[in-house]
């Protein structure tokens, strides 16, 4: 009796939990049913025409970028001999994030600095110091709109570092200044150290992580073998100088690092580095996915943008709506007047069912589309089946004889080896599919494997926990509840 209050418990829990998340996290909808952004992706080089393996490895670079996103369900095509078009679902945040990373080379490189450079670098980061102080302090003042006043000071400090680095910025709007000054001294930081042979084509991985002295973040980088060897070897020759490191991106200073003296015989070891200094977690976020996607091979200019609608169009989803609730009544209506009690029981199964999928889609980050939805309904077939299959068991039992709580044992174990044996061989399928299929194809897959694995749980404990907790009630053990009057057993 206790063991079956505490599944009855843990999976009200459940439900609640689901319940939970399907408000707080909605669901992402793909292209055909939410619409998106279309970005014309244009190819850039310098000298020669674009070639068919130009664009391919473009291609490849962009779409690992816009996975590590986490957009899924995008769409990627060529369009003549140097374009790209690229839809993104959702028409803001995903959107705006991609055409921050999109365009840029992520050409990542290690530098070290010239002799004679340090009183010049040493102004330099001066300087990068405080536009990042004023940066942050103009990012707290923005409660403060309505005081008139509220960036008079920063505006004085801006003025008083441009004439110092004699640079002016031809921005109007002062956040917009402050980042031009601070990615002008990036590039005169840059001026001032060497190219070695270590490039991000030696990186293997990237991936961010809180500093443990302050809120900012840092990104931690990897590299292979020969990587490892090449940073070794030049924080060897730079350890205990004067002479600092520089982590360059797209030609612009990211961070600039000493060497400590204990590294004078061996170098920094181990194939890794961090980028750090003054990292926000967004920041460290678009930087890790540009590293990770890899260096484009051309540069390329986002040359026209389009906010697209549902492909499917707003009549057909509505009608698909209409079609799937529809369907759903007469499945439940039908199992309710061919099995009666344990009809219900299966459409409450059912209930939990949806409910337990739609949060899994929200935790994990599922996007929506219709072939996802097609799998999503293809495992509810399957969950009816289970039911029926178990429920056909119990009612053979029924009709020999035996006692309603032992014909309910009795036939969720026999039951139990055919349905776990189907889920299992389906699931197989789907994982094959998700491996080897396209965009499209995985959405279908995805779903479908994470319905039969939450098929299997509804039908094997939850129609069991709920049917043991009806039955506990002598109005719900009346056979005539389980039972046409012709199934009785003479």
């Amino acid at each position: 009796m206790k063991r079956r209050q505490g599944w009855l418990f843990f999976i009200i829990f459940l439900l609640s939990l689901s319940i939970y998340l399907i408000i707080n996290y909605p669901l992402n909808l793909g292209l055909d049913l939410k619409g998106g952004t279309q970005f014309t992706l244009q190819l850039v080089k310098e000298e020669g025409k674009v070639t068919n393996d130009d664009l391919a490895a473009v291609k490849a670079v962009l779409d690992r970028r816009v996975n590590n996103l986490g957009v899924a369900e995008s769409n990627l095509q060529t369009v003549g001999r140097d374009q790209l078009i690229l839809e993104l679902p959702g028409k803001t945040n995903d959107a705006e994030e991609a055409s921050k990373v999109l365009g840029k080379t992520a050409l990542l490189e290690f530098r070290t600095q010239k002799t004679g450079t340090s009183e010049e670098l040493r102004i330099l980061r001066n300087q990068k110091s405080i536009i990042n102080s004023l940066i942050d302090q103009l990012l707290v003042f923005e409660t403060r709109k309505n005081d008139d006043n509220y960036f008079d000071d920063i505006n004085k400090n801006l003025k008083s570092i441009e004439e110092r680095i004699n640079y002016s910025s031809k921005s109007n709007e002062l956040f917009a200044k402050l980042t031009d000054t601070k990615k002008y001294i990036n590039n005169q930081i840059t001026d001032l150290f060497i190219k070695t042979d270590l490039t991000g084509k030696y990186l293997v991985n990237a991936a961010i992580r809180p500093e443990q002295t302050n809120n900012n973040w840092e990104v931690l980088l990897t590299f292979n073998s020969d990587g490892g060897d090449k940073f070794a070897n030049i924080t060897k020759s730079i350890a205990g100088t004067d002479k600092l490191l520089a982590i360059i991106l797209d030609g612009e200073s990211i961070s600039e690092a000493s060497v400590g003296n204990q590294f004078s015989n061996t170098g920094i070891t181990g194939g890794t580095a961090s980028i750090s200094g003054n990292i926000s977690l967004e920041n460290a976020r678009e930087l890790e996915v540009q590293l990770k996607g890899g260096s484009l091979p051309l540069p390329i200019e986002i040359v026209e943008t389009n906010s697209i609608g549902a492909l499917l169009g707003t009549e057909n989803i509505i009608k698909s709506r209409y079609a799937a609730i529809i369907g759903l009544i007469f499945v439940g209506l039908f199992m309710i007047f061919n099995y009666r009690i344990l009809g219900l029981v299966s459409l409450i199964s059912l209930i939990l069912y949806g409910f337990f999928n739609l949060a899994i889609y929200s935790l994990i980050d599922v996007t929506l589309t219709l072939p996802g939805i097609s799998g999503l309904i293809l495992s509810i077939g399957m969950a009816v089946d289970a039911n029926i299959l178990i429920f056909e068991r119990i009612r053979e039992e029924l009709k020999e004889g035996n006692t309603l709580i032992k014909s309910i044992d009795s036939g969720f174990q026999r039951a139990n080896s055919s349905i776990i044996d189907g889920h299992i061989t389906t699931f197989i399928s789907c994982f094959v599919l998700f491996l080897l299929g396209t965009n499209f194809v995985k959405g279908f897959a995805l779903t479908l494997g994470i319905g039969v694995i939450v098929s299997l749980f509804t039908s094997l404990s939850c129609s069991k926990t709920t049917l043991k907790f009806l039955t506990t009630y002598q109005s719900f053990r009346q056979r005539n509840l389980y039972l046409t009057n012709e199934s009785f057993p003479k």
